[in-house]
């Protein structure tokens, strides 16, 4: 016993001794003395309370919104008959006619609680019969106030005995790009279904023309979605759902709304004026991607490149010129066309703009009093066609007509610019909403006449076929 104790005192002596030995002879210092005059970089972190949700989606709380909204989106039942003629019946009983009833859907928001209510154009379109119905499943037809194509926007009255609940338009200039959203409709006629997203960008265009102004997010929006509302976690109306980007027509990703600014100003001019008001600024632009575009460095630059200046537009007395850089609109931020367009979506003629541009390398400002629309384009034709003004009216001796100011491809050849179209087929025009419609009526089956004048005071006459 007294031989394992002397042994266990010796290790613990040995190890103790080679400890010591190694600290004093070998170890090398490592330690640092931080003083007032360190150069150490100090890192400041936030003191504020984090939330025991945590972080991200948990932080915003979509509940007060979703049950603002869904109780104001309805579901569009739009019905329209179909005349198709039975060729087989027809051959063996004469003729005959068979009326086939079509059903389409979509989603509407109420907007007033007297029953407004806003949707897509594309829901409505063709409908003899339109029916609405509630959250609460209650049905009311509906009638058609008035609609815009262009901006696929429509505008819906309910006959309500009681006051009905509704969304308050939201201001969609301040939306931001990844900020939370709802999307709140009726898919595969499902009663109204709430999906959440962010804003995936601002100011796109569907169609690469840039005359269209979208907002994009990444709520599921699918078919029967059109014509609901996108709402902000306030529960405030920012668009009004109306497309998918997808091969299927289902979603796969990306959806598209009207802004709220643009929805809002079509419907206060379709209930004051019982159409669409279009401030015009009188400016053309480079196609994108176009070669001239390319060639010139065109696609690169960061704001709108003015091409050419409209006569008697509001750009034109407002002395804009070819080569200037919009960069901005009012307190509107412009990087590219669909920003402007977007922007003078929800203007009138008669409103005033204030335009920020560069010129030379200068920056400037000018107000510009934008004008209604004096010029349009005829798509079967390829013309671009602009009102008379009284010096052009002077100058080829009439008072009606309408003048062409370009020309595509396949006319070029006709040496057609700067004359007047006088008539179609023997039917005088006197503004470019005739010319447009007397258009619209040609056929591609027999000769269309159309009688022109030249500065000469020459009248000529284009035959089409």
């Amino acid at each position: 016993m007294k031989k394992i104790t002397s042994l266990l005192t010796v290790s613990v002596l040995a190890g103790v001794i080679t400890l010591g030995a190694y600290k004093l002879f070998f170890e090398k210092e490592n330690y640092h003395i931080i003083t007032e005059e360190s150069n150490t970089p100090i890192f400041r972190t936030s003191n504020l309370p984090v939330s025991y949700k945590g972080a991200g989606i948990n932080e915003v709380d979509f509940t007060t919104a979703a049950e603002n909204t869904v109780n104001a989106v309805v579901h569009v039942k739009n019905v329209s008959i179909n005349e198709e003629k039975n060729e087989i019946m027809r051959f063996f009983y004469g003729p005959g006619v068979s009326v086939r009833p079509q059903i389409g859907t979509g989603s509407g928001v109420i907007i007033s609680e007297d029953g407004h209510i806003v949707t897509n154009h594309h829901v409505i379109k063709g409908a003899t019969h339109l029916q609405v119905t509630l959250n609460n499943n209650k049905i009311y037809d509906a009638e058609l106030v008035g609609s815009d194509p262009n901006t696929d926007i429509a505008l819906l009255k309910i006959h309500a005995k009681r006051k009905l609940p509704y969304l308050v338009f939201g201001d969609s200039n301040n939306a931001k790009v990844g900020e939370w959203v709802l999307a709140v409709g009726n898919p595969f006629n499902l009663t109204s279904t709430v999906t959440a997203g962010i804003i995936s960008a601002k100011a796109r265009d569907l169609n690469m023309d840039n005359s269209q102004s979208f907002i994009q997010t990444d709520a599921a929006v699918n078919p029967g979605n059109s014509g609901g509302a996108l709402v902000n976690t306030n529960g405030n109306l920012i668009g009004i759902n109306t497309a998918i980007s997808s091969g299927t027509g289902s979603y796969v990703g990306y959806s598209f709304a009207v802004p709220s600014n643009i929805a809002k100003k079509v419907i206060e001019d379709i209930i004051e004026y019982g159409n669409v008001l279009n401030g015009i600024l009188g400016i053309t632009t480079p196609k994108i991607n176009s070669r001239y575009a390319v060639e010139n460095g065109l696609n690169e630059i960061d704001g709108v490149y003015i091409e050419d200046v409209i006569e008697d537009s509001g750009a034109y007395e407002a002395k804009l010129q070819v080569g200037d850089i919009i960069k901005k609109a009012d307190n509107i931020k412009i990087n590219k066309l669909a920003d402007l367009n977007g922007y003078l979506s929800t203007k009138r003629p008669g409103d005033t703009i204030n335009l920020y541009f560069i010129r030379d390398g200068k920056e400037i400002t000018k107000p510009v009093v934008l004008k209604e629309r004096q010029t349009t384009t005829i798509e079967s034709l390829g013309l671009d066609i602009k009102n008379l003004n009284e010096k052009d009216k002077k100058k080829f001796k009439t008072k009606k007509g309408v003048k062409i100011i370009g020309v595509s491809e396949t006319h070029r050849n006709h040496d057609l610019v700067g004359k007047v179209i006088l008539s179609v087929n023997n039917e005088e025009i006197n503004n470019i909403q005739e010319a447009r419609t007397l258009f619209g009526r040609i056929s591609r089956y027999k000769s269309n006449y159309i009688i022109l004048i030249n500065e000469k005071g020459e009248r000529e006459q284009l035959i089409l076929q």
